[in-house]
């Protein structure tokens, strides 16, 4: 099994290479206290070559319309400061950034509902979400940030409000000069008005792709097909890279089957399915010349403490996916 394990990350390995450098990165969440550089090792020993930083914004709810960013009682890492940190200690190991600024909404309720009960309203939200977004901006070409993403998971606010993203967008590059890209859900990817305006078309790549408790790889590759030509689509008309902006799947059971699910459950733990999950992604896209590559969900700052075998979430820290990772970054 180890031998033929190896023979496959072989395979891998070797259809991508003579390509582009791909975005090998890792969604690194934001620590409640400050950090240095120690923190920063383990994301270097997994070979990530980007990382995304993700500074938060809140709502009290689905209707409310002002954005919280940037206050005292936000974690270190959710806040303009931390931000800035993480950035420069990520850069002085060669690590590239996105910076991914999100909004949480209370309770955990999903952002793609937020949606307002009149116009009034509706303007409130987008001047306070313009605040949120620039002040962003400003950090991104304060510290030459190769890509800033725009918003996540905010279908109904993108598809209801398209003039004001249009809008926003040129406001954004009037100081960012990097590349641009918004991370929208799997399931309304290809309903994002302005992926032309945009330099990549980013997707959280939560993809229903298996229903077998322990999926094989050939089954999670084949799941993937009618996605993968969803999305080809997509960049054909578009003809822009694809960049994922989040993916990953737990070590639970039934990992491919919805993919997004991050509700706590106890027990079920499945590293099979989370290492035959990821590397079936690999093989689906990494090789691809339109494929920009990924940002890993998720990865903590306290690499020592997080993960192992007593953990069925989504981190790879200190599990067999762990390697699996490493392996497969240090090859593209």
């Amino acid at each position: 099994m180890k031998k033929f394990f190896l023979l496959l990350l072989i395979t891998i390995f070797s259809g991508c290479s003579g390509q582009q450098s791909k975005i090998n990165g890792v969604s690194f969440v934001g620590s409640p206290n400050e950090i240095s550089i120690k923190e920063i090792e383990p994301v270097v020993k997994v070979n990530a070559n980007w990382a995304a930083v993700m500074p938060f914004g809140f709502l009290r709810n689905l209707e409310t319309p002002t954005v919280v960013f940037n206050v005292e009682r936000q974690w270190w890492g959710e806040r303009i400061e931390g931000a800035k940190k993480t950035i420069a200690l990520l850069n002085k190991k060669g690590i590239k950034v996105m910076l991914k600024p999100q909004i949480w909404v209370w309770r955990g309720e999903f952002t793609g509902n937020i949606n307002m009960d009149s116009e009034e309203n509706w303007k409130v939200l987008e001047n306070s979400y313009e605040e949120f977004m620039m002040l962003y901006a400003q950090l991104a070409q304060e510290m030459k940030v190769p890509i800033l993403c725009i918003g996540t998971e905010l279908h109904t606010f993108v598809q209801t409000r398209p003039q004001f993203w249009g809008l926003l967008i040129k406001k954004i590059r009037s100081i960012y000069k990097g590349k641009l890209t918004y991370a929208e859900n799997w399931d309304q990817f290809d309903k994002a008005p302005f992926w032309q305006e945009l330099d990549y078309i980013g997707i959280d790549a939560y993809f229903p792709v298996a229903e077998s408790q322990t999926p094989s790889i050939e089954e999670l590759k084949e799941g993937w097909q009618k996605h993968k030509i969803d999305i080809m689509k997509l960049q054909n008309k578009v003809d822009k890279p694809v960049l994922f902006t989040e993916y990953g799947y737990r070590s639970v059971h039934y990992t491919g089957k919805e993919p997004w699910d991050s509700n706590r459950i106890e027990g079920n733990f499945n590293f099979e399915a989370q290492n035959n999950a990821l590397i079936a992604l690999y093989e689906e896209f990494w090789s691809e010349p339109w494929f920009a590559g990924g940002f890993l969900w998720k990865w903590f700052h306290n690499h020592g403490e997080v993960g192992g075998k007593r953990n069925n979430r989504f981190t790879i820290q200190n599990k067999p996916s762990e390697k699996i990772i490493q392996e497969f970054y240090s090859a593209n």
